[in-house]
């Protein structure tokens, strides 16, 4: 799965990385990122007419947790937050968004938890990161979701798949990452249908990824600085318990 995340690069250097995306403004570092809050992602954009020198890809910010459009009383919804992509093309609440709003979430790493053998309510946590560094691309779903006042939200999810061999010793999930190579194709909903694009939604290749043991500090979310990312040999607090996603809604 995927909880938490960050993303530290400077809104320059994610435009430099996802070429043609729209201008996203001021984005400071955040370096705990947790579900409900805002969520930067890249869609395609409308369709170009010939010559014209407008990018084919948009950014826009997202409340992380997908809506389905459906939805009638948000209050009893489980959170979405991840979508098992294995499933997603299938599912009620991520078919619509599947075939027509794949997206890509920027990110500089995550965050996981590694259940302590002997005490299910222990964990370590880590910093997960790419070993070369710069930006990752998370596969991303967008749904636009109509409140009873008549206002809109855009919300997302992040999708995940089984993980790779060398990141199961931590969890079995991981989220997809998609190659920059595989952007545009990823992204076109036009003519590329959730078939097409089933060979993207793979695991990362073992070494792509380091896992760094921080401290618990990161369990909280008003915990935002990148202390929260300082490698530990040992927490002087003993083995971190992993947070409650529920309790972030």
């Amino acid at each position: 799965m995927c909880g938490r995340f960050a993303l530290t690069m400077t809104p320059s250097e994610i435009v430099a990385t996802f070429l043609g995306i729209a201008e996203t403004g001021a984005f400071p570092p955040r370096y705990n990122i947790a579900p409900t809050q805002p969520v930067l992602m890249a869609l395609a954009g409308p369709p170009r007419a010939p010559g014209s020198n407008l990018p084919d890809r948009q950014g826009l910010l997202v409340r992380w947790g997908l809506i389905p459009s459906w939805t009638r009383d948000v209050r009893v919804l489980p959170p979405l937050f991840n979508a098992r992509s294995e499933t997603a093309a299938e599912k009620a609440s991520f078919r619509a968004a599947m075939r027509h709003r794949r997206g890509l979430i920027p990110a500089s790493g995550f965050y996981e938890w590694k259940r302590q053998a002997g005490d299910p309510k222990k964990s370590q946590a880590y910093w997960v990161r790419p070993k070369n560094g710069g930006l990752i691309a998370f596969a991303g779903l967008m749904e636009t979701y109509s409140e009873p006042g008549g206002s809109e939200i855009d919300t997302g999810a992040i999708l995940t798949t089984a993980a790779n061999p060398e990141f199961a010793a931590i969890h079995h999930r991981m989220p997809v990452i998609i190659a920059p190579e595989h952007f545009s194709r990823w992204l076109d909903c036009r003519t590329q249908e959730p078939r097409d694009v089933a060979d993207l939604v793979q695991p990362a290749e073992s070494g792509f990824f380091e896992a760094i043991p921080v401290s618990s500090l990161v369990n909280k979310v008003a915990n935002a600085g990148p202390e929260i990312q300082e490698k530990v040999t040992h927490d002087k607090d003993g083995p971190p318990a992993a947070p409650d996603q529920l309790q972030l809604f």
